[in-house]
C-alpha cells in the first residue's frame, strides 16, 4: 500500500525544489557507489496535486574521480506507481520518492543506450546506417532536449554524417513511427526513420535547411505565411483517423493554476483570462482538420524562402487549424532574450503573418487560442529555473492579456 501524501506538500513540489531534497540525492549517489559533493536544481516540472519531477546537476566523487552527474527525482501525490519501480524508491517522511541517475530514466529505457558513444556506434553498425563500421571515438553525442520521464533527443555525428536519436516511452513508440510513415507516404518533409530498436529508440535522418527558430532573426524574411498554410494543407487526410488530441485551450485553466500557485499575485488575472478564453471558445466543435498539434518555429526547417522540413510529428492528429496557427503565433510572441534588432524582425513576422492567418481562420478564435498557448508557455521560466523567472512570467502573461483584450 502506498504511503499517504505528506500534509502541506502532497505532490512534492516544496520538497523537490528546496534543500530538504539533499538527503535523497546523497542516498542515491551512495547507493550507486559514489559520494555527493555538491548539487543545484536544474529543472522542475510541477503538475499541481498530482506529481513533481525534478533534475539536479550534481558533482559526485567516484572511485575513479569526481564527475558531473544529473540526478532525477519524482514524487506522486498518491504514492509511487508501477513505472516508478524501475527507479530507486527512497523513503522521505511519510512518502516515497523515485530517484535515478541519468541516463537510467525509469520511463525511457532506451536513454541508457543512446547516451554512450560505444553503444551508439554499435547501434549504427547494427542497422548498417554508415558505409563502414565506426569506433566509439568517432561518435560525438549532444543532448538536444531532455524532458525527464517523457522524452529525449540526441544529436549524433559520426564519420561526417549526422543523425538524431529520439528516445520515447514504450507506450508512444509505435504511434510515433506510424505518424512518420504516414507523412512519408504523403511526401511531407518529416525526418526519415532509419531504424527502430527494442528500447524504443528512433534513429532519424537529419533534415535539410535551417531551423526557423534561427531564421526568424535573418534580415530577409525566412518564408511567407502562405508557406505555413500550404504545409498544413498538404497534411494527408488519413491524419483525421488518428486519435483526437485535446486543444491547448482545453488546458488553459490547468496552466493558469500552475502559474497562480507560483505567483499568487497573478491569480486573479489568470482566472479572468482562463474564463474569458473558455467562454469565448465555448460551443466550437473539436474539429477534424489534419493538424501538427504543436507547431512552432522550432519544428520547421526553411531554405530559400520555403519550408523544407517538419519536426516532432508525435502530436499529429485531427483538430482545428486555428490551434496550429495559434501555437506558432504564441511561440513567436514569447521569444525571450532578444536584442532590439531581433525584436524588430520577429515583430515584423507577426505583423505580416497574423493578417494572413486571419484569412484562413476566425480572427477572434485565433487570438483566444493564441492567448491560451501563451499562458501555457508562462510555465517555462519557472520550470527552466531562469534568472528572474518571475519577471519573465509576468511579461508572458502581459502578452496573453493583450491578445484576450483584442477580442473585446
Amino acid at each position: 500500500m502506498s504511503a499517504p501524501a505528506q500534509a502541506g506538500d502532497p505532490d512534492g513540489q516544496l520538497l523537490l525544489s528546496g534543500p530538504a531534497v539533499q538527503p535523497l540525492l546523497e542516498q542515491a549517489a551512495r547507493q550507486a557507489g559514489g559520494e555527493l559533493l555538491d548539487w543545484h536544481l536544474d529543472h522542475l516540472d510541477h503538475d499541481p496535486g498530482r506529481t513533481t519531477t525534478a533534475t539536479y546537476a550534481a558533482r559526485v566523487r567516484w572511485a575513479a574521480g569526481e564527475r558531473e552527474e544529473l540526478i532525477g527525482c519524482s514524487v506522486r501525490a498518491h504514492g509511487p506507481d508501477a513505472r516508478d519501480e524501475a527507479a530507486l524508491l527512497l523513503d522521505e517522511g511519510q512518502r516515497q520518492a523515485a530517484v535515478w541517475l541519468h541516463p537510467f530514466d525509469p520511463d525511457l529505457p532506451g536513454l541508457a543506450r543512446a547516451a554512450f558513444p560505444d553503444q551508439v556506434a554499435e547501434l549504427l553498425g547494427e542497422h548498417r546506417l554508415l558505409p563502414h563500421p565506426v569506433r566509439s571515438a568517432d561518435v560525438e553525442l549532444r543532448m538536444v532536449g531532455y524532458r525527464p520521464r517523457r522524452r529525449a533527443v540526441l544529436r549524433v555525428q559520426a564519420a561526417g554524417h549526422v543523425f538524431y536519436i529520439k528516445v520515447l516511452r514504450a507506450a508512444h513508440a509505435d504511434a510515433v513511427v506510424r505518424r512518420h510513415e504516414m507523412l512519408a507516404r504523403a511526401g511531407i518533409c518529416a525526418p526519415e526513420v532509419l531504424a527502430v530498436t527494442d528500447e524504443h529508440l528512433l534513429v532519424l535522418r537529419e533534415l535539410p535547411g535551417r531551423p526557423l527558430a534561427q531564421a526568424i532573426f535573418d534580415e530577409r524574411e525566412p518564408c511567407g505565411p502562405d508557406a505555413v498554410i500550404g504545409l498544413l494543407d498538404r497534411l494527408p487526410a488519413e491524419v483525421r483517423e488518428l486519435e483526437l488530441r485535446p486543444s491547448w485551450s482545453e488546458s488553459v485553466e490547468h496552466y493558469a493554476r500552475i502559474i497562480g500557485e507560483s505567483l499568487p499575485e497573478q491569480e486573479q488575472r489568470l482566472t479572468w483570462m482562463a474564463a474569458t478564453i473558455t467562454q469565448g471558445l465555448a460551443g466550437l466543435p473539436a474539429g477534424d482538420e489534419p493538424t501538427h498539434g504543436d507547431l512552432h518555429e522550432g519544428q520547421l526547417h526553411v531554405a530559400g524562402g520555403r519550408i523544407v522540413g517538419l519536426l516532432d510529428v508525435d502530436t499529429l492528429g485531427p483538430g482545428r487549424r486555428a490551434d496550429d496557427l495559434a501555437c506558432l503565433v504564441a511561440h513567436l510572441t514569447t521569444v525571450q532574450r532578444m536584442d532590439a534588432i531581433q525584436t524588430g524582425r520577429v515583430h515584423h513576422l507577426i505583423r505580416t503573418w497574423v493578417p494572413a492567418f486571419d484569412e484562413r481562420v476566425d480572427a477572434a478564435e485565433l487570438r483566444l487560442r493564441t492567448a491560451a498557448v501563451v499562458i501555457s508557455l508562462g510555465t517555462g521560466p519557472r520550470r527552466g529555473l531562469e534568472d528572474d523567472w518571475e519577471a519573465g512570467t509576468v511579461a508572458i502573461l502581459d502578452a496573453a492579456e493583450a491578445l484576450v483584450r483584442q477580442v473585446g
